[in-house]
């Protein structure tokens, strides 16, 4: 299958375009969040170009749904959207924390995954899964709470991004994997949610966001942006 993939729930930008038929997968990494309007479009297009292909050709655009940065979540609805209905193209929107899953268990073998993404204010956005064969089976649909309030049950691996921004908050002994929603990742889990009849009509390209507030306080960003700077300082430090 000719596949488009791209994710923009985090602060890295990740592209990847499939052109079937035993060709190398191309990728792309930037910056996400705020600067992944100005340039997801413009890495989308030189990426089909490098691959040869135009947008019609495609079988169907794979984007990250959430959750994750708001701003992110939705730059990705509206590209995949915009893309898909003047192509003419279905979409497939994926969990960001099952691409998590899937890009861990690539990494480490794990088959057992927690997966988690800093959702700032204290909290995290986590999910469980479970790999069968090929596939993945969830065990604990997405959702938000306090890092210390995750259930991780033994034996199973923490990934994603949460573990470094709160340290001392999650089960020291659970094996952690440092994982984020990759476009490669997307373009794995694509053919088999898309024999399970899993993409839409592109008016249907949504975000999911599970946390209803969208913004932070000014004293919450504060508190977000200090906390960042002192996990940067002890990192600096412990390398000196």
């Amino acid at each position: 299958m000719k596949l488009l993939a791209f994710d923009t729930s985090t602060e890295t930008l990740s592209i990847a375009v499939d052109a079937g038929e035993g060709a190398p997968v191309l990728e792309h990494t930037g910056s996400g969040g705020a600067h992944a309007s100005a340039t997801l479009i413009p890495a989308i297009e030189r990426l089909l170009q490098q691959a040869g292909l135009v947008l019609s050709q495609l079988d169907a655009i794979v984007f990250g749904r959430g959750p994750g940065s708001f701003t992110g979540l939705r730059t990705a609805a509206a590209v995949a959207q915009g893309l898909g209905f003047g192509a003419g193209l279905p979409v497939l929107p994926v969990d960001t924390l099952l691409a998590i899953a899937e890009e861990a268990h690539a990494q480490s073998g794990a088959s057992r995954i927690v997966a988690l993404l800093d959702a700032r204010m204290g909290e995290v956005y986590f999910a469980a899964y479970e790999r069968e064969g090929v596939c993945w089976r969830t065990v604990q649909p997405p959702a938000l709470g306090r890092p210390e309030d995750v259930p991780v049950p033994p034996d199973w691996t923490i990934a994603g991004n949460a573990h470094a921004l709160h340290p001392g908050r999650l089960p020291p002994d659970a094996p952690q994997v440092t994982a984020l929603p990759t476009a490669r990742a997307l373009l794995r889990l694509a053919p088999a949610l898309l024999a399970d009849s899993a993409a839409h009509p592109a008016a249907q390209a949504l975000p999911l966001y599970i946390r209803d507030k969208v913004a932070q306080t000014t004293a919450e960003r504060a508190a977000d942006r200090a906390r960042k700077e002192s996990l940067r300082g002890t990192s600096r430090t412990g390398s000196e």
